[in-house]
């Protein structure tokens, strides 16, 4: 199973955004977390900070809205070419609708979960998704620890994927670190959002850290 680090670009220095997006041109993608101050109690950037990041980036664009009324606003972000755009199941109105839209305009849909958000009734729909982002912190701010108690989550996740044979990555974001990336992988999890783990210390050093705790502990 492919191992995907997206360092969160929450925890780079906004005024150097340029130099920290190529300090970490050896991960796979580049996540940025969208948040209006609604959905979530925090406000970071919009559509036209988000369009510059994607003409300097170095790798592609993995959106993490924290928003709300993503059937409105979510389109935007895939029609500034990002390649992934994840909004929350909580804040869509109809989540396979919005789904089919990203699709439509060329990106991958992802759909994300709170911590306190059952699984259930999205198995049923993963064909309708390229990606499930399980949450493993409360959405809105950086720097928080791992929620273990997630992992159930991830484990049906992981067993519905595989179970219908579907090519749905399965995201961890929060708390990443060298050990605990270690229980998500071991829980399911391909790809993971990391951003004070990279950011503070050198960042191509760490990304190499977190892809070899992942290869060391999991088969």
């Amino acid at each position: 199973m492919a191992t995907r680090i997206n360092p969160s670009i929450l925890a780079a220095d906004f005024v150097n955004l340029e130099r920290d997006l190529g300090s970490i041109a050896t991960a796979d993608l580049v996540h940025v977390d969208v948040m209006d101050n609604h959905f979530v109690p925090n406000l970071t950037f919009g559509p036209q900070m988000v369009g510059r990041i994607q003409d300097v980036s170095p790798i592609p664009l993995d959106v993490h809205l924290m928003i709300d009324d993503p059937d409105r606003w979510a389109p935007g972000y895939a029609e500034l070419g990002a390649f992934s755009v994840t909004f929350h199941a909580e804040a869509a109105a109809d989540p396979v609708a919005l789904a089919r839209r990203l699709r439509a305009l060329g990106a991958r849909a992802g759909i994300a979960l709170k911590p306190g958000t059952a699984v259930d009734g999205y198995l049923d729909l993963l064909a309708e998704f390229d990606q499930v982002l399980v949450m493993t912190v409360e959405p809105g701010f950086g720097g928080q620890s791992f929620m273990v108690e997630t992992m159930p989550k991830l484990r049906a996740l992981r067993e519905a994927v595989e179970a219908r044979g579907l090519d749905v990555w399965l995201q961890v974001d929060g708390g990443i670190t060298e050990e605990t990336i270690v229980t998500a992988a071991e829980n399911g999890a391909d790809t993971f959002v990391a951003g004070s783990s990279v950011f503070r210390g050198e960042p191509a050093e760490r990304i190499a850290g977190l892809r070899a705790a992942v290869a060391a502990h999991t088969h």
